[in-house]
């Protein structure tokens, strides 16, 4: 049985889900090379246009398996070809979480590293880093706060109390809160509807964006405008033609998509 499961479903959209449900898909060394290989897989494939990233059973993933903790810690953490979370930050597509169930520790970071996050309502963000001794390396301690404000981010982290999928989506950590159940079919509707769109500019808006947050405003909007400028400084005559079409051709049309 895999305990990384790849599929690729006609019109665009990718799945990876963690398959190791007995034990809440707690994560070894090798499930951990293996997840980051899915993500690799998935930025290479040109028929994939959006990742959706979810777990199998009642649990997204309750994090490391401690059983074999010191593999995973004292291992060639290091190695950025098989590290999961620099894998997604480095997939140029987006990246939907259907997240049920528990999403802890390691699973709270592999959530965060998603672009947007879908939640049944009985999920479970919880961060044990300070419970179990374990200091953070997936990048908790710096983007939670940056997402739900540093107060609210310490108490997480400090208390290893659970964040549930309402107050995450209050704070506006979780996009859309659903049914048990229901997280990846509201995940299969965002992503078509962003296969919808026109998929190079899909890439370079989800860049800018994840980019730009990395930066101050105002070196964040020096970037937009360079890389505005650079787009279309290089377009073509033939471009500029088939983007008027597009749009001629939408104007047409009902909106076909909600969120």
């Amino acid at each position: 049985m895999d305990l990384i499961q790849v599929n690729k479903e006609s019109g665009g959209i990718g799945i990876i889900t963690i398959n190791r449900p007995k034990s809440l898909n707690s994560l070894t060394r090798a499930m951990m090379a293996d997840l980051a290989r899915a993500f690799k897989e998935m930025d290479a494939d040109e028929s994939v246009q959006v990742v959706i990233f979810t777990g199998a059973g009642k649990s997204f993933c309750s994090g490391v398996d401690l059983t074999a903790a010191e593999s995973v810690f004292k291992g060639d953490v290091k190695d950025p070809e098989t590290d999961p979370v620099i894998q997604m930050e480095r997939l140029r597509k987006p990246i939907i979480g259907a997240i049920n169930g528990f999403a802890i520790t390691a699973g709270f970071e592999l959530a965060l590293a998603c672009d947007i996050l879908v939640a049944s309502r009985g999920a479970k963000f919880m961060d044990t880093h300070a419970r179990f001794g374990i200091f953070p390396s997936w990048g908790l301690s710096q983007k939670l706060s940056r997402i739900i404000g540093a107060n609210k981010a310490r108490e997480v982290s400090l208390t290893s109390m659970p964040l549930t999928a309402d107050v995450a989506e209050k704070l506006g950590f979780v996009n859309h809160v659903v049914e048990e159940g229901e997280a990846l079919k509201k995940a299969k509707g965002i992503a078509e509807a962003i296969i919808k769109n026109e998929q190079g500019m899909v890439l370079r808006i989800k860049s800018v964006i994840n980019d730009g947050l990395k930066l101050d405003l105002g070196h964040a909007l020096t970037l937009e405008k360079e890389r505005a400028h650079a787009y279309y400084s290089g377009m073509t005559k033939e471009q500029f033609k088939k983007m008027q079409e597009f749009i001629a051709g939408r104007g047409s049309k009902k909106p076909s998509s909600k969120l």
